[in-house]
């Protein structure tokens, strides 16, 4: 397992979920939730928050349908998480997030929130399952999880 602060990002259309992990990547927690801007404050902040963690990688997750088939959501988060990796300078990952935002709706109201007026708080719960699903992948097979974004694009 490599070492080092991971950032697990949920993007939506009108908020980003932001999840970190521990030093050692075996939990991950939620974070802070950012608003999407067109003029890129969303990428700023997120870029502050890699500064202030010493991120060492960011793992983004990828909507799919359950079919496995690329949605409208699939573009955005790809195009995302291309800008991420060409403006940070930190390697960034798609993750395939299927049912992550169900789950985190779940976990919520197991937990007792009302999961209307806890909106804020599902885009940071959906990006902690991101990245401890991926933190759990990496574990079990000694690879990177998912697959890399290039920076060059």
């Amino acid at each position: 397992m490599r070492d080092g602060v991971r950032l697990g990002i949920d993007v939506g259309k009108v908020r980003v979920g932001v999840s970190r992990s521990d030093a050692g990547g075996l939990l991950a927690t939620p974070y802070e939730t950012v608003q999407r801007s067109e003029d890129a404050a969303d990428r700023r902040r997120i870029a502050e928050i890699v500064g202030e963690l010493g991120v060492s990688e960011i793992i983004v997750g990828l909507p799919l349908a359950l079919s496995g088939a690329h949605t409208a959501s699939t573009a955005d988060a790809i195009a995302f998480a291309e800008a991420l990796a060409s403006e940070l300078g930190v390697p960034v990952r798609l993750m395939d997030e299927r049912l992550t935002t169900v789950s985190a709706h779940t976990a919520l109201r197991a937990g007792g929130k009302n999961t209307k007026k806890a909106r804020p708080v599902v885009d940071q719960v959906a990006a902690a399952i991101i990245l401890q699903h991926a933190l759990d992948a990496e574990r079990a097979s000694g690879r990177p999880p998912g697959d890399p974004v290039d920076p060059s694009i």
